[in-house]
């Protein structure tokens, strides 16, 4: 039996097609299939214009947010290991992790860090998409959607922002809350719900424990895979035409291409 032929019995056996519904992509069928099957490919349009592939035409904020994401979810869950959301204990444990845990301090200071640049990378891509129009039809409602991840973006900072149970944290969230109840109509519900009582205390602590740890990166998840997806259905990226002249030095858009 030859080489190709044991590739052939491979590529056509019930494992193999039970893995990947396709065989090896070596022709136009098979090379869609490669795309249109994969959970994670198939999230690339069929084509794309060859000025988006351009380094300088997004900056890479979108990814560098979803990388600073998994950076955070993953020091995130480290630190739930050994910290603990009560007021006794709570600063008590994070300086444990400081200054006990084995590499408790980086993982606290990349949960930092990551935290900031986060914050940083999606506010910058939200004003490249505003710069560069991005926001028009047809994708108005993935405008949408990314201002309410920078919005969630900005609450997951908050929230973790108490979590320490030190001064600067106690009274910056004082501090915050009470903004948050000067708000027209809702700020009493709203600074209510956030305190769980008349002043920052234990039922707090946990609230924003649960927001920081499961509520909005849930929602955060979910929201983000609703958003490639629309960059997907919306077919890819935008570049705006002025922009993309004036790069090109009038000369318009290079055309498309294939993206598989």
């Amino acid at each position: 039996m030859t080489h190709r032929e044991s590739l052939d019995r491979l590529f056509e056996s019930r494992v193999w097609r039970s893995l990947f519904r396709h065989g090896w992509p070596d022709n136009p069928l098979d090379r869609s299939l490669v795309m249109t099957s994969n959970v994670f490919l198939h999230v690339h349009p069929v084509k794309v214009q060859k000025d988006s592939l351009r380094w300088s035409a997004t900056l890479g904020l979108g990814v560098i947010s979803v990388i600073l994401f998994g950076v955070l979810t993953f020091t995130g869950v480290l630190l739930m290991f050994y910290y603990v959301p009560s007021v006794e204990r709570a600063y008590a444990s994070m300086k444990e992790i400081q200054l006990s845990v084995t590499l408790g301090q980086l993982t606290r200071n990349m949960h930092r860090w990551a935290a900031h640049a986060m914050v940083v990378s999606v506010a910058l891509h939200m004003a490249r998409v505003f710069y560069v129009g991005a926001y028009k039809p047809p994708r108005e409602f993935n405008w949408l959607v990314g201002v309410g991840l920078l919005l969630l973006t900005l609450a997951a900072s908050f929230t973790g922002y108490l979590l320490p149970w030190d001064q600067l944290s106690y009274w910056a969230i004082t501090v915050g809350t009470n903004i948050a109840g000067y708000m027209p109509g809702a700020g009493t519900v709203l600074r209510g719900l956030l305190l769980g009582g008349v002043e920052v205390g234990q039922n707090t602590l946990i609230r924003f424990y649960a927001l920081h740890i499961a509520a909005l990166p849930l929602l955060m998840a979910l929201l983000m895979s609703v958003h490639v997806w629309r960059v997907r259905k919306d077919g890819g990226l935008s570049i705006n035409d002025a922009v993309d002249a004036w790069t090109n030095g009038g000369a318009g858009s290079e055309g498309a291409t294939d993206g598989g």
